[in-house]
């Protein structure tokens, strides 16, 4: 396993990061919710069939099919996997609507509700490395597929400590495909001037990771939270990290 022992930050320039599972545990928020929305779906999409209800399994589906993915495209994914086939709707479907926008807004409307009610944190160690960053000239950008980036990160009080952000909405704006393709990423470090050889992927997801690898970062940092350090590694991490202060420890 890779690993940030012998890890020399200054080769680089700049450093980017994903939000959710990495800054913040948002990701367990998206979790439940992408969990909440399909089972109320296949639960009357099975019974309407007379079917046993397989419903969303969050160690297996989740990871595999819409983590750190753009949420119509994980509810594609997943739809596609249980060979289930939806019309696609548009960005205005209502949230009872069986449809792939339905879906995407339903899950979409279930994480607004939840982050009204939460209080978030960064995780461990996040603030002092983006203080080190800063203190040492690095450029800093956010790279997320969620439309709700900027929110969560006015949430955590730490949106001004980056030099921009790449999430969901921006993405749809300019037309960037989601990961694990590398538009967000590309634009990301075209937006902060440096190539992408002189920029490290800091990622949490199986999508991450490769749209890290696939746009030919210099280095891509796995977070393993979830025991899923060889996934990650077989995926496209350089290296595995659990906290992100190990960057600067």
């Amino acid at each position: 396993m890779g690993n940030s022992s012998n890890l020399n930050l200054f080769k680089f320039k700049a450093f980017l990061f994903d939000l959710d599972g990495v800054l913040t545990s948002t990701e367990t928020i998206h979790a439940s919710c992408w969990k909440e929305m399909f089972d109320t779906f296949l639960s009357r999409y099975y019974s309407n069939l007379n079917k046993p209800k397989e419903l969303f399994d969050l160690d297996k589906d989740y990871t595999r099919y819409v983590d750190g993915k753009p949420r119509i495209n994980g509810v594609e994914d997943f739809l596609l996997s249980r060979n289930i086939k939806l019309p696609m709707g548009d960005k205005n479907s209502p949230i009872d609507e069986d449809s792939i926008c339905g879906l995407g807004n339903n899950k979409n409307a279930l994480v607004l509700q939840k982050l009204k009610s939460v209080k978030l944190r960064p995780y461990k160690g996040v603030l002092n490395t983006l203080r080190f960053l800063d203190e040492n000239n690095f450029k800093i950008a956010v790279v997320t597929s969620s439309r709700n980036g900027k929110l969560v990160l006015d949430s955590l009080n730490i949106v001004d400590m980056f030099d921009t952000v790449v999430d969901g909405n921006v993405a749809e704006e300019l037309n960037l495909q989601g990961k694990p393709k590398p538009d967000t990423y590309l634009k990301a470090a075209k937006i902060l001037g440096v190539n992408p050889i002189d920029s490290v992927v800091i990622e949490d997801s199986i999508s991450g990771v490769r749209a890290g690898k696939n746009g030919n970062f210099g280095l891509v940092i796995g977070v393993a939270k979830r025991d899923n350090s060889k996934e990650l590694l077989e995926n496209g991490a350089d290296i595995i990290i659990s906290e992100i202060d190990e960057l600067i420890n």
